[in-house]
């Protein structure tokens, strides 16, 4: 059995919510309440719930471009990164690192792309030409 992940955090609107990680992101909805909503993320549980989302400061360094820390986010096959990377610039998403390429040529190569989700929860979606580089040095 392949390990799932389980992250819950705040959002502020769980229209909003279903809009952002339902219809752009293509995420499946689950069970809901309320109060909250389960989404199946690309193969992980991310659960919604009504509430304050965690504060994230810009400390983190990608490519020397401050990034929000923390974030979350899936690597995911080439073709299903770029189909998402098209959808949201379809969708005019403001970028923190517009989809693109970085360490080409070396271990880790990985096309990588950095945004907000609507209420400020920051997301690094990736995809590896290698994906046994994943963990490598």
């Amino acid at each position: 059995m392949q390990t799932i992940f389980h992250l819950a955090f705040n959002v502020t609107n769980l229209t909003r919510a279903c809009e952002f990680y339902g219809d752009l992101l293509g995420s499946k909805q689950g069970r809901s309440t309320d109060t909250w909503v389960d989404f199946n993320f690309f193969g992980h549980q991310l659960s919604l719930h009504i509430g304050i989302p965690f504060k994230s400061e810009y400390t983190g360094v990608v490519d020397d471009i401050i990034v929000p820390m923390p974030h979350f986010g899936v690597i995911l096959p080439f073709e299903e990164w770029k189909k998402i990377a098209q959808k949201l610039k379809a969708a005019n998403t403001d970028f923190i690192i517009e989809p693109s390429l970085r360490f080409e040529g070396t271990t880790g190569e990985q096309y990588t792309m950095f945004f907000l989700d609507p209420f400020g929860n920051p997301i690094e979606l990736k995809s590896f030409s290698d994906t046994k580089q994943v963990f490598n040095t």
